[in-house]
């Protein structure tokens, strides 16, 4: 056997035992907070990645409210640029405020859903605001403009105490490719 296949041969048994001894000692990631610590609300921000259909009503081509998006969903596709949840509704899920944060501009999303955090993320926005406005989606500052109107109008629900506790105690994510 030549020092070429000798070496082959070696390398790949380094690279299968290290897979087999990482692979044993994986532990499945969780999020765990402090027992006096509860999330109240998911806030996300963001393009594509964490966008769950506020591109639906723009007029733009980039929407994901069609098949194959959402092809295995329960209820088909939402406007999500994949084919179930996306980052944001894990973690939301994780912490145990909500299976999936709504849309802030879906015309099904309702005061309760505000209270409990919402998504501003908009597919294809970019950091760069003229990115966004090339494409007829909202960029960053846009968003920040549409939390600024939910916050009035969990203020208005709820009064400025309760609202400062939700507002406080919520995740903020901010997501972009």
């Amino acid at each position: 056997m030549g020092f070429l296949s000798q070496f082959q041969t070696c390398f790949w048994t380094i690279i299968l035992f290290l897979f087999m001894v990482l692979n044993c000692h994986v532990n499945e990631a969780a999020l765990v907070l402090p027992k006096n610590v509860t999330v109240t609300a998911v806030f996300v921000f963001g393009d594509s990645i964490v966008d769950p259909g506020n591109n639906n009503n723009l007029p733009t081509i980039a929407k994901g409210n069609f098949l194959p998006y959402g092809r295995d969903f329960k209820d088909g596709p939402t406007g999500r640029f994949s084919n179930g949840k996306v980052p944001s509704d894990l973690i939301a899920e994780e912490f145990g405020v909500k299976g999936l944060v709504p849309a802030y501009l879906d015309p099904k999303t309702q005061l309760q859903d505000l209270l409990t955090g919402v998504s501003f993320a908009s597919g294809a926005a970019g950091y760069d605001p003229l990115t966004a406005k090339t494409a007829n989606v909202i960029a960053m500052s846009g968003q920040l403009e549409l939390f600024k109107e939910c916050i009035k109008k969990i203020k208005g629900a709820v009064g400025e105490e309760r609202a400062a506790t939700i507002i406080s105690k919520a995740i903020y994510s901010v997501y972009w490719q």
